[in-house]
C-alpha cells in the first residue's frame, strides 16, 4: 500500500472513530421518532451539534426517500422531504446494515461543498428501517493536516501500445542537441550547482528544455538549445548556494547527465527520448523511444549501468 493510500485512510478511519458513538447513539433515538417526520426532525436537531465538524443531518428510508427534512445547526428545511436520494454517491456502494459506512469525497447536491457522508443504520427489532446520513465538509477535516513528503520509489509505465509496436521500425534521427549535447549538460549542470535551478527537463530529440527555479517555484521557463549553449546564458540567472534540502550531492548530478548521455546515445532504436532529474526530492524520470517511463531516485539510477537497460555487453 502506498503511502498516499495510508494517509487517506488514516484520516477516513479518525473521521469513523470520532462519529461512530454519536450516531450509533442517534440511531436508536431515531429508531423511536421514525413514524414522526417532525419529532425525527427534533431528534435530529439536537443532536448535531455534539457531531464534531458535521454541518448537515437527515434520514431516508430503504428505498433512499428522504424521511427527514435537511437538519442544519441554524435550521431545519423541510422542502427535502420526499426527495429521491437513491441515486446520490453514497449509495453506490454496498450500505452499512449495522453500524457506519463512510462515503467518498464527492461534491454535496445540498450546499456544493466537497464532503463525505458518514451513513449510519437505523434498526427497531432486527428491522432494517433506514439511515442516518451526517455531511462533513472536506474543508473542516483539512484544517490541521500537514502535508507529508510522498515516497519515493521506482515507478515503470508502460506507453502506447501503438508506439511499442512499431519501435523496431525506427532509428534515432541526431538532433541539434545531440550535436552539442556536452555543452548542454554542462550548462544544466552549472544552472543547478550555482544558480538556484532544482528541477530540468530535457528534451533530446525536439531540443526544447524546461527549468524550474527555487526564485519562482510555481513557474517553469522553456529555453532552447541555441540558449542553452551561448556560453553567457547563466547570466541571466542570479548565483544561489546550492539547497541544503536537496536530497542529492552535486557529484550525482554529473554522473547522472553522463548516464543520459549514455542512454540517449547506446543505441539507434531503444534510445532516450528526454529525461528529468529533481534535485529536491532526488528524482529523475526517463522516457524512452518505446513510450516506456521510469520515475526512480537518483541513487537507483547510477547503481545501474547500460547493461541493466539494453542487455549484457552493451555497457
Amino acid at each position: 500500500m502506498s503511502s498516499l493510500q495510508e494517509q487517506i485512510l488514516a484520516k477516513k478511519a479518525a473521521l469513523a472513530e470520532t462519529v461512530s458513538d454519536p450516531l450509533g447513539k442517534l440511531a436508536q433515538q431515531c429508531a423511536g421518532a421514525w413514524a414522526e417526520p417532525d419529532r425525527l426532525d427534533q431528534v435530529l436537531a439536537d443532536a448535531i451539534t455534539g457531531i464534531p465538524h458535521c454541518v448537515l443531518l437527515y434520514a431516508w428510508d430503504v428505498n433512499g426517500i428522504e424521511r427527514s427534512s435537511m437538519v442544519r445547526q441554524e435550521q431545519i428545511d423541510l422542502a427535502w422531504r420526499g426527495t429521491d436520494l437513491s441515486r446520490r454517491p453514497y449509495l453506490t456502494n454496498n450500505l452499512p446494515f449495522k453500524g457506519i459506512m463512510l462515503s467518498s469525497v464527492y461534491r454535496s447536491i445540498y450546499d456544493q461543498q466537497q464532503c463525505i457522508t458518514a451513513l449510519q443504520a437505523v434498526r427497531q427489532d432486527e428491522q432494517l428501517l433506514g439511515f442516518i446520513a451526517a455531511d462533513f465538509p472536506v474543508n473542516a477535516l483539512l484544517q490541521d493536516t500537514q502535508l507529508r513528503p510522498q515516497e519515493m520509489q521506482w515507478q515503470q509505465f508502460r506507453g502506447d501500445p501503438a508506439v511499442r509496436s512499431t519501435v523496431f521500425m525506427q532509428k534515432r534521427a541526431p538532433s541539434l542537441l545531440e550535436e552539442h549535447i556536452d555543452a548542454v549538460l554542462e550548462m544544466f549542470e552549472t544552472l543547478i550547482r550555482e544558480h538556484g535551478v532544482f528541477h530540468c527537463k530535457i528534451h533530446f530529440s525536439s531540443g526544447r528544455c524546461s527549468i524550474w527555479l527555487i526564485d519562482d517555484p510555481y513557474s517553469y521557463q522553456i529555453v532552447s538549445v541555441d540558449e542553452i549553449i551561448n556560453p553567457d546564458f547563466c547570466l541571466a540567472y542570479p548565483l544561489r548556494p546550492y539547497p541544503e534540502r536537496a536530497r542529492i550531492t552535486p557529484e550525482q548530478i554529473h554522473a547522472t547527465f553522463k548516464q543520459f548521455k549514455a542512454l540517449r546515445l547506446a543505441d539507434d532504436t531503444i534510445y532516450l527520448r528526454s529525461a528529468s532529474l529533481n534535485i529536491m526530492n532526488g528524482m529523475l524520470g526517463l522516457t524512452f523511444s518505446c513510450d516506456g517511463s521510469h520515475y526512480m531516485p537518483v541513487q537507483d539510477f547510477l547503481a545501474r549501468d547500460l547493461d541493466f537497460w539494453f542487455g549484457e555487453g552493451t555497457g
